[in-house]
């Protein structure tokens, strides 16, 4: 039977046991390291080059060297091996950036005990496995920024949304801008429809994406 060779990181040391104790019951998971940050991971991989490793499993947020971070040195070194992110983190952003970085699947920290071996398994075979949770966010996020990217603001949209978005009532844009209170929520309006927001908050983070103002 071949044995596969797995590296896992993760600076929660129960997480880290208890994903530790689900690849012991698999036969043919080989763990060679478990690792509180990416650089004890690179240091391993710097001292036993020869050493074969099938896959690395790491979380998104540690010290140091995060998954990211990681993903992309490890890939760098040696494009065979395998990396799975498993976090908490269903950031679409972070999702844009391991994808680009060629990382080999994604699976969240609450995903069931057969998802996760399924993820390895699919791995090991040489193909990519990515969850459901994890594809839909990222979709929905480029489904967004390609809507966002076809609605054009006036340059008198976007001061109205930026003033908005740095909380200014009604009455004190129109005085910034020298509108009516009227006028003002006629532009409040039309951009809530324009942009398909429901509320002031959807303006607000459109607001942040498009760096208007600052977080």
């Amino acid at each position: 039977m071949k044995r596969y060779n797995v590296i896992i990181a993760d600076d929660h040391k129960m997480f880290l046991d208890g994903l530790t104790s689900i690849l012991a019951s698999e036969g043919d998971l080989n763990i060679l390291l478990t690792a509180k940050d990416g650089n004890q991971v690179i240091k391993f991989l710097e001292v036993n080059p020869k050493e074969t490793i099938d896959l690395v499993i790491t979380d998104i947020s540690m010290p140091d060297l995060n998954g990211i971070e990681l993903n992309s040195l490890v890939k760098k070194h040696n494009s065979r091996i395998k990396t799975l992110v498993v976090s908490m983190h269903n950031d679409p952003i972070m999702t844009e950036e391991l994808i680009t970085n060629n990382v080999d699947g994604y699976v969240p920290k609450n995903a069931e005990k057969l998802e996760l071996i399924k993820a390895i398994r699919t791995l090991l075979k040489g193909d990519k496995y990515f969850s459901t949770q994890i594809k839909e966010a990222y979709l929905q996020n480029k489904f967004t920024q390609q809507k966002e990217q076809e609605v054009k603001l006036t340059k008198r949209e976007i001061e109205v949304i930026t003033l908005i978005a740095e909380e200014y009532t009604t009455q004190e844009i129109a005085d910034q801008l020298f509108l009516s209170k009227h006028t003002v929520e006629s532009y409040r309006k039309n951009l809530m429809a324009k942009l398909n927001v429901r509320n002031l908050a959807g303006l607000t983070k459109y607001a942040l994406r498009k760096k208007y103002i600052k977080a």
